[in-house]
């Protein structure tokens, strides 16, 4: 899965939002099982999954509260 700008995020609707937070939140998942098993490519995804998913929760908060 590429990255994603934060310009982007905010374009997206909120069922977009919704089903690109699951997909990522499986994806941490799966990342955290390759590290513990040792199996794990590039460590620096795990990063880059973490911090989307929170600009993510950031957009939705931000429009909840508006």
């Amino acid at each position: 899965m590429a990255t994603i700008k934060a310009k982007d995020i905010r374009e997206l609707s909120a069922d977009e939002l919704a089903v690109r937070l699951r997909d990522l939140k499986q994806e941490a998942l799966n990342l955290r099982l390759q590290q513990a098993t040792g199996q794990l490519e590039n460590p620096a995804r795990i990063r880059r999954v973490r911090r989307e998913t929170a600009q993510i929760n950031t957009v939705l908060t931000a429009r909840k509260s508006a």
